[in-house]
């Protein structure tokens, strides 16, 4: 299918090209996007974000709301062409094929909600000529298996400008905020000559992944809960959850798998996650909203003190038995 031509209208015409990768389906995945000016060629924008744990439709779906989401910054007027390798979101999004999963579903109605549909336009190519959104969804899946955050700076691709003004939006004042650099971290004790190979990250946490034998309602507790301290749903499939935090992310998962007996905190294991929750007043207000959500005070006797009079936390258990801690800052 030739791409559309808008020069009659004069309307801008912004070419996306989007590409999704999944490292196991689901594993750890990542999407990749670009707007191109068809006339020169040149890169206009670039994105790219590791999702956590999720599926190859899910990060392809993500690809092309991200490209979206690029073309209408730089013209929300513009007429857009997208071109991908996935046949299943050309085919979906192009009307020819019906949406029968869910989660594709609220992802096709989110990307048709982002520009007027008469305005996109779809094309499948094969996945030699989507090689530019093909490496930024490698540099996000990278990312994501590293624990750390796409940059873009350190992108492979250059965004190169246009060749033609963007019509004028009001200007901000406010300065661009830097991009966001890794962490490294703390140097650990070892035999290695210094400065010796690339920085490593062994001891960091990559990821926890939680089995609950209720999905839909893990999601609304624990993954409720989750989202409140700072996480983002990365990633939905059929039996499962990412949220992912600054570098590592969570996962809820359930399905056949999951053994019948329910969780006890008390048992050999994993006890309890810990997470920071800002101040003293906003660990209250957050303690305050999950109870309201069926989770549980512990050690209400000794609260908010229950770890020591230095340290400012609630304990609360889920409505399945899976067992938080929120962390005040320092007084």
């Amino acid at each position: 299918m030739p791409a559309p031509s808008s020069r009659a209208t004069g309307t801008r015409l912004l070419h996306v090209e989007a590409d999704g990768g999944s490292r196991g389906n689901p594993g750890v995945a990542g999407y990749g996007a670009l707007v191109r000016d068809p006339d020169t060629g040149a890169l206009l924008d670039i994105d790219a974000q590791p999702l956590g744990k999720a599926s190859n439709n899910v990060a392809e779906y993500s690809g092309l709301i991200a490209g979206l989401r690029l073309a209408r910054a730089i013209d929300p007027e513009a007429a857009v062409h997208v071109k991908m390798d996935s046949k299943l979101v050309v085919e979906q999004m192009s009307g020819r094929w019906k949406i029968k999963h869910a989660d594709m579903q609220k992802l096709a109605a989110e990307a048709k909600s982002l520009l007027p549909p008469s305005r996109v336009t779809y094309e499948w190519i094969p996945r030699a000529r989507n090689k530019d959104a093909d490496l930024l969804s490698n540099e996000a899946m990278d990312a994501g298996a590293s624990g750390t955050a796409w940059v873009k700076s350190r992108s492979g691709l250059k965004v190169s400008g246009s060749s033609e003004p963007i019509p004028s939006e009001p200007t901000s004042s406010e300065p661009t905020p830097p991009e966001p650099t890794p962490l490294e971290p703390a140097p650990a004790v070892s035999s290695r000559p210094a400065d010796v190979g690339p920085s490593r990250r062994v001891g960091r946490l990559h990821h926890v992944e939680i089995w609950v034998a209720d999905l839909a309602a893990a999601r609304g507790s624990l993954g409720w809960l989750f989202q409140q301290v700072g996480y983002a749903v990365s990633g939905e499939w059929s039996e499962g959850t990412s949220y992912q935090g600054a570098g590592e992310y969570l996962v809820l998962e359930s399905g056949p798998d999951v053994a019948a007996d329910g969780h006890d905190r008390r048992r050999p294991g994993l006890n309890h996650l810990a997470f920071h929750a800002g101040t003293r007043a906003e660990v209250d207000a957050l303690t305050a909203a999950a109870r309201q959500r069926g989770f549980t005070l512990l050690f209400a006797d000794r609260h908010p003190f229950a770890g020591g009079r230095n340290h400012y936390a609630a304990y609360l258990e889920a409505p399945d038995g899976f067992e938080v801690e929120l962390v005040a800052d320092p007084a």
